[in-house]
């Protein structure tokens, strides 16, 4: 059974740091992409960032150069570290695993319970 458990979610005033984890099992953790995606009240969910399996890194512009994604493939963990924090970035944040399968034409994806962060004074 595959299980994205994210953590480390919470209310921050602007300006500040938040650390999301998200550790994974049931999975082959070293071959997928790990991301973050957020989505905020009457929003549709977002993209953050996203690690490849390589290690290579893709941003959403919003958040470049405040926040920075990383893995441990030695714990199946991904984190999200947030700087920089502001009202715009509160949302509930969702851990992410994907990659391709031959012959399909959809990746397989499985998706976390999600970790609210709220950025507000």
């Amino acid at each position: 059974q595959v299980q994205l458990v994210e953590s480390g979610g919470g209310l921050v005033q602007p300006g500040g740091s938040l650390r999301l984890s998200c550790a994974a099992s049931g999975i082959i953790f070293s071959i997928y992409t790990m991301g973050w995606y957020r989505q905020a009240p009457g929003s549709q969910r977002d993209l953050v960032a996203v690690v490849a399996s390589g290690g290579s890194t893709k941003y959403a512009d919003s958040v470049e150069d405040r926040f920075t994604i990383s893995r441990d493939n030695a714990k199946n963990t991904v984190y999200l570290q947030m700087n920089s924090l502001k009202p715009e970035d509160t949302a509930v944040y969702y851990c992410n695993a994907r990659r391709s399968v031959p012959g399909a034409e959809n990746d397989l994806e499985h998706w976390g319970q999600g970790t609210l962060v709220t950025v507000s004074s």
